[in-house]
């Protein structure tokens, strides 16, 4: 019967299903031969598509209108609050306090890793982690291979759990809202499968890491000779590490940072002890990298010892941090930076400064400034173009990821996300609503920036998400998701679990080489000819596909997690597939046993 229905199928075939399969096989072909961008192969596609009639405007442009395309891109504003708040580092800088063990730490790390993943967008989190990760990796002398990949799979173990943990479960979630008859998933509808599978992950990845986790020494590597800057900090009056002692307090072992002395009034300590007791408005001079003065920014209760910094026009959170090489001619050299009127000149404030790597050791108001030296800058983003042809300077370059955290909002961005959850989870509103509204309280409690807040939509992965269902929808509509279903039905015969373990199979090799996100788009319409084929539930199969687009652990390609960590970690693409095909076979496993006792596979 099956091999009949094939043949009919084929029989059938009209020159817009041919001209739908070509266009998906040529842009799998590019995705996995070339590097073309995935926005262009796939909105290629789409353009094409509808330049042929097999879609018309409405049919083609369907994907950016889809509630979990926008849902997607609102949840980046969420994530952005997080971040420019420092809410997310709070958390990342109290888990690795006196951790020893390389369990103890894969553990610390990977709970509360999941746990955010399941309520926030993983790419800021994960990037959150990574610098926390490799100091404690130096500090401790061990590689950060051992950390690095547990890092990205625990965000996808959390994202699997809920609604809009991640981007591929609110894809599938509306695409369902647009099948007739079908329904979207509920908050935590996911999580009966994504717990299991993320303590199957947890105890998969704390048992064979040390084994299957080679040792690898990451490209990068801070060496001795590094350009050291000497920076200046103060402890404001009722900071949170007044009080505390210098190792209490986290400043005792800072990677890539060494405190120099510490000036209290007209008394100066040399020689710092880890006991000494911190006091308001003590002034500390270190002397570190750039990354690492940089991340000391970033403490709440220590601000900049410098006056001219809160003369500057713009608000802490809006500057921005710029590296620049003083010219011999300059008007500053042969100057201490407070006699320079830096601030007049220039409308930015000297941070730190580095020389030729000498460590100088003096406070930073009273250094005079020589041609070559290295000045770390707090200032507005006009700075480097107004300055980018100055004789005065004979570099200029931005430090990326530097804005200054607004820790006086870190609570109310906790708060905000608590109430989208909330509302999303109990039905109040749509989670589309509750997201939108979450996001404009971001702005409105000036959690982020409006600037902020539109830089940080990735429309990258928007173009992606909308032309990928903008393609399944030429597959819907013309008949070609049937004919790429028939095979996972002749294959099945009449036993709908072995049909789910084949779309957990077909769905996760896809992820694995075009991307999650297009992977679930683009085996959506073969879930739905299956479910009509076979007279079951849609349910059980699109879960199904959910988990499995979100389960990429063997390539770094499959999921940006994997990309972002492959630098920090060392890896080579074998490290993924020794570690990560595994996981996706306990993943699939998984899935396919708890589906079916969930989402009985009965007629829809």
């Amino acid at each position: 019967m099956a091999a009949r229905r094939t043949s009919s199928l084929l029989e059938g075939m009209t020159v817009e299903i041919l001209l739908t399969l070509g266009v998906l096989g040529s842009c799998l072909g590019t995705l996995l031969f070339t590097r073309i961008a995935p926005d262009a192969v796939l909105l290629a596609g789409l353009v094409v598509l509808m330049t042929t009639g097999v879609l018309g405007p409405a049919d083609a442009l369907v994907g950016f209108s889809n509630e979990g395309m926008l849902t997607v891109a609102v949840m980046y504003v969420l994530a952005a609050g997080l971040r420019e708040t420092g809410a997310i580092e709070g958390v990342v800088g109290k888990l690795f306090k006196d951790t020893q063990s390389l369990p103890a730490v894969q553990l610390r790390m990977m709970l509360p890793v999941s746990a955010i993943s399941a309520f926030v967008n993983n790419t800021p989190v994960v990037a959150s982690f990574i610098p926390a990760v490799s100091d404690w990796a130096r500090k401790r002398r061990i590689s950060p291979s051992k950390l690095m990949l547990p890092l990205s799979y625990a965000a996808i173990f959390g994202g699997s759990c809920t609604l809009i943990g991640t981007s591929t479960n609110l894809i599938v979630h509306g695409m369902l809202l647009t099948t007739p008859g079908a329904r979207g998933f509920d908050f935590f509808e996911l999580a009966w499968v994504g717990i299991p599978c993320a303590i199957i992950g947890f105890i998969y990845v704390l048992l064979f890491s040390p084994k299957l986790l080679r040792v690898r020494i990451p490209p990068l590597q801070i060496l001795e000779n590094a350009r050291e800057y000497t920076v200046e900090m103060r402890v404001e009056a009722g900071s949170p590490l007044v009080g505390k002692t210098v190792e209490a307090a986290g400043l005792r072992h800072l990677p890539g940072l060494f405190l120099i002395e510490i000036n209290r009034g007209r008394n100066v300590i040399p020689a710092v002890s880890p006991a000494e007791v911190l006091e308001a408005d003590d002034h500390l001079v270190f002397a570190g990298i750039t990354d690492s003065v940089i991340d000391l920014q970033k403490i709440r209760g220590l601000t900049p010892a410098t006056d001219q910094l809160f003369k500057l026009d713009q608000p802490r959170p809006n500057r921005r941090f710029i590296e620049a090489v003083i010219a011999r001619r300059s008007p500053v050299v042969g100057r201490t930076i407070r006699e320079g009127q830096f601030r007049s000149r220039y409308g930015a404030v000297i941070i730190a400064v580095a020389r030729g790597g000498r460590r100088i050791r003096s406070k930073i108001g009273d250094i005079v400034l020589e041609g070559g030296d290295t000045l770390l800058l707090e200032t507005d983003e006009p700075f480097m173009q107004q300055h980018r042809n100055s004789r005065d300077f004979l570099l200029l370059r931005m430090v990326s990821g530097a804005a200054a955290p607004r820790h006086e909002h870190t609570v109310t961005a906790w708060a905000i996300l608590f109430g989208v959850v909330v509302i999303g989870a109990t039905g109040i509103l749509s989670v589309l609503n509750a997201v939108l509204i979450g996001a404009g309280l971001m702005l409105a409690t000036r959690c982020c920036s409006i600037s902020v807040a539109r830089n940080s939509i990735d429309l990258q992965v928007l173009v992606v998400i909308a032309s990928a269902l903008g393609i399944g929808r030429a597959m819907q509509l013309t008949g070609a998701g049937e004919i790429l279903a028939s095979p996972f039905m002749e294959f099945a015969g009449q036993h709908p679990v072995l049909m789910l373990a084949v779309l957990f199979a077909v769905t996760s090799m896809l992820t694995e080489v075009i991307s999650n996100n297009s992977a679930a788009a683009l085996m959506f319409p073969i879930v739905l000819a299956t479910s009509v084929d076979f007279g079951i539930d849609i349910m059980p199969l699109a879960v199904t596909v959910t988990i499995a687009a979100s389960a990429s652990f063997s390539t770094p390609i499959g999921y940006q997690t994997n990309l972002m960590v492959m630098g920090p970690g060392g890896y080579r693409f074998s490290d993924y597939t020794r570690f990560g095909l595994p996981l996706n076979v306990l993943f699939g496993l998984t899935t396919v046993l708890i589906v079916p006792w969930v989402w009985p596979l009965t007629p829809a």
